[in-house]
């Protein structure tokens, strides 16, 4: 005999399911749905218009992870940046199984090509080592991506922010690096952020395309270095018209009088787009700045805000 399920039961059950489906739990001991973050990430259906939350689970979890492009509003929701760890150890230069060679837009531990995405509480990293050149811990091309109390540690090329003209917002977050370890040509607010070099190079490498207004802005970031540190630069342009700006940041003694870098290009100068307001600490010296870099007014500064950065978009705003 044919059972009928009333509608309003099958409403309620539809809806139950759907709920289950857009969380998710990860965990090595097998406490979770998935011991994988890619095997959770993978269980999600391509084309969801709700956000998908998959909670990983405290513990080291050495894989390369991608979010596809088919995959928006992933939620990764950690246990802390010291406990939940997604880590590897790729870098360019590396030889794979079926004859490629990884290079700086392939190398990274984590890539995020979805739109929308966020990640809370987890720590981002790239093992390759101190000599093993640029090894990306996370690429984000899609658009709208925020990190809220993680970390993104490594060496060279820690964070690869891809995608031009897409934007992004880092919140409470740790970053760390030696050369270039924040770079790219997105659009990026970075807001309380401690950035720690570990070797005398450059903290930035934005490419930020000439019709974009701004490249990457910090907020009241902490700049510091380890003690041995002590000629920093605060970027070099990777593109002709690299935009950065601090803002009320404090910066360390390892920060360079002269503020920024050029990359051996004269030319640069014409055409990057640098600029500080209100520095604090050791590192800030407006008097000797680089003449092609730009002191901005309390009037100046004051346009630029958040909402101006990232235009209607509202990171903070819960889901």
């Amino acid at each position: 005999m044919k059972v009928r399920i009333p509608l309003f039961l099958f409403t309620i059950l539809f809806s139950a399911q759907l709920h289950a489906q857009l969380k998710i739990t990860v965990a090595q001991d097998g406490s979770g749905q998935y011991r994988t973050v890619q095997a959770a990430l993978d269980a999600v259906k391509p084309g969801l218009e709700k956000p998908v939350t998959i909670h990983i689970k405290k513990g080291v979890y050495k894989e390369v992870i991608t979010v596809d492009a088919r995959k928006n509003f992933i939620r990764l929701v950690g246990d802390g940046a010291d406990k939940t760890i997604l880590t590897f150890d790729n870098h360019a230069g590396t030889k794979l199984p079926n004859g490629d060679t990884l290079n700086t837009w392939t190398c990274a531990s984590v890539f995020i090509y979805g739109n929308d995405f966020r990640a809370e509480k987890i720590g981002f990293q790239n093992t390759a080592g101190f000599t093993a050149g640029q090894a990306v811990a996370v690429r984000v091309e899609g658009n709208r991506a925020s990190f809220f109390a993680c970390s993104m540690t490594g060496n060279q090329d820690v964070l690869f922010l891809s995608g031009s003209g897409v934007k992004h917002y880092f919140r409470d977050c740790y970053i760390e690096g030696t050369t270039d370890f924040i770079f790219g040509a997105a659009t990026a607010v970075f807001r309380d952020c401690g950035i720690h070099s570990k070797k005398n190079s450059h903290v930035t490498a934005a490419s930020t395309n000439s019709i974009i207004p701004y490249g990457f802005v910090f907020f009241n970031c902490e700049l510091t270095a380890d003690s041995t540190i002590n000629k920093v630069s605060l970027g070099r342009p990777w593109s002709p018209t690299a935009s950065v700006t601090y803002i009320n940041c404090s910066l360390g003694k390892h920060i360079i009088p002269e503020g920024w870098n050029n990359w051996k290009n004269p030319a640069n100068e014409a055409t990057a787009r640098y600029s500080e307001f209100n520095s604090s600490g050791p590192g800030a010296s407006p008097a000797t700045r680089v003449p092609w870099s730009h002191q901005l007014t309390e009037t100046e500064a004051g346009k630029i805000t958040v909402a101006a950065v990232l235009g209607p978009w509202d990171p903070e705003k819960k889901d």
